[in-house]
């Protein structure tokens, strides 16, 4: 079993990893990482609070960031000047932005905050430095946002509902 390495001030990731267990959707983490896992991602992610309404994803953008929630909701969503139609409502212990993270394209839909969130992220240079120093937690990582990917994909008409 891997460790992570000693910092002066570990994140409290505890919340974050209560939640993904909790969380019993079909594309849960719990159900493709290892919770021992958890603990050497906790140094390389950074929370924040997102308030009710913020977008956390625009539709469109380039930026490769992994969002990972603590608490609250956030609603997916496609849409054009004529309208919009939510692809779901992903709560607590769930992951957001794994498609760009690894296709390398912009954003195919919006993520906004359906109520306060906490949110813990990871960037593709704090991927990239997780992958140097811990490479078999970095595929561990890939393998399990892969999973949900497909996950996903299977279950996308279930999803969608036009609002």
């Amino acid at each position: 079993m891997e460790t992570p390495s000693s910092s002066p001030r570990k994140p409290d990731i505890s919340g974050l990893v209560a939640a993904i267990s909790r969380n019993k959707d079909d594309d849960t983490l719990a159900q493709y990482l290892e919770a021992h896992r958890w603990g050497v991602l906790a140094d390389y992610l950074h929370s924040s609070s997102i308030p009710h309404g913020h977008i956390l994803i625009s539709q469109g953008s380039t930026d490769r960031t992994l969002y990972f929630l603590e608490s609250g909701s956030v609603k997916v969503h496609v849409g054009d000047g004529a309208g919009q139609i939510q692809l779901a409502i992903l709560g607590a212990g769930s992951v957001v932005g794994e498609g760009c993270f690894f296709s390398h394209k912009a954003r195919n839909a919006t993520v906004q905050a359906y109520n306060d969130c906490k949110v813990w992220s990871l960037d593709p240079a704090g991927f990239a430095a997780l992958s140097k120093q811990y490479p078999t937690v970095a595929l561990a990582l890939s393998m399990a946002l892969g999973a949900i990917m497909a996950t996903r994909m299977l279950d996308l008409s279930r999803r969608i509902a036009i609002t």
